[in-house]
């Protein structure tokens, strides 16, 4: 099923997002994936953070327009989604439950048009959480608008108002959440046509406690297999990364964060290894 239309409301300002905090991380982590003779995709992932050690290991299966997930954990959680494509035209099915929580059950229902969007996701509990969202959009340019309903309470969780822009060379987004309290403006521009180099800022103002932060960022694509990311905020924090594709499918990830305002702070360091046939 090939998304069309404007999006979901989570991809506004999803590429700002992502290349200020995607693959940065700063724990030791393995992740091995394999596909079976029958087509069912095994990952598993082990993560080092301080000296505790955790392993997951998922599985996933699909069947012509349905993908079945199935996520297992050291601590003897169970995460199944079951995803149904086109399960009506345009309309996407995912539900979810971890068990044993059987109250974490959801169901979320996503439609999408040519020139609109909407999405439903309703708790599996006898007095739901209600969270639903919209897009309208077209050439590039889209509005969009979420809201989250306790039926238990018959209070509003949140209600959040966004616009996004949408062209070749440049990414812009401007969201007002958490019930009108934070304003967030994002912009990512590319600085070259084949988009080996991009820059990134974000301005996130909270109007309650009149807090602003700033972060900015970078990508420089080194040569095909290699890329390397940095971030720097207001506070001082500076982070970086390095990605290496040591073969096809399979990354190597060394990313590290420092305070400069604080440099007898150590430093953070992650190494991240993840395999692919």
């Amino acid at each position: 099923m090939a998304m069309k239309g404007p999006g979901l409301f989570s991809d506004i300002g999803k590429k700002a997002k992502d290349l200020l905090t995607r693959d940065y991380t700063y724990d030791q982590k393995l992740t091995v994936s394999t596909v079976s003779a029958s087509g069912v995709g095994l990952t598993s992932t082990a993560v080092k953070k301080g000296g505790l050690y955790s392993l997951d290991v998922s599985s996933v299966y699909k069947y012509k327009n349905t993908l079945v997930d199935v996520k297992v954990d050291t601590e003897s959680n169970i995460s199944t989604t079951l995803t149904v494509l086109d399960a009506l035209p345009s309309t996407k099915l995912v539900t979810s439950v971890k068990l044993p929580d059987y109250n974490s059950g959801k169901v979320e229902v996503q439609y999408f048009h040519e020139n609109a969007s909407f999405a439903t996701a309703v708790g599996m509990k006898p007095s739901p959480v209600i969270d639903f969202s919209g897009t309208v959009g077209a050439q590039g340019v889209v509005f969009g608008a979420e809201g989250g309903f306790d039926s238990a309470t018959g209070k509003f969780t949140k209600y959040t108002a966004a616009i996004g822009v949408t062209k070749p060379d440049y990414h812009a987004a401007f969201i007002l959440a958490d019930k009108g309290d934070t304003i967030k403006v994002s912009g990512l521009y590319h600085l070259d046509e084949k988009q080996k180099t991009s820059a990134v800022a974000e301005l996130t103002r909270r109007l309650s406690t009149n807090e602003n932060t700033l972060t900015v960022g970078g990508l420089y694509t080194v040569d095909p297999q290699t890329v390397v990311k940095a971030r720097l905020n207001n506070t001082g924090t500076l982070a970086a990364l390095l990605q290496h594709e040591v073969k096809p499918k399979s990354l190597l990830t060394i990313s590290g964060e420092f305070d400069t305002k604080a440099l007898d702070r150590p430093p953070k360091f992650g190494l991240a290894l993840a395999l692919k046939p």
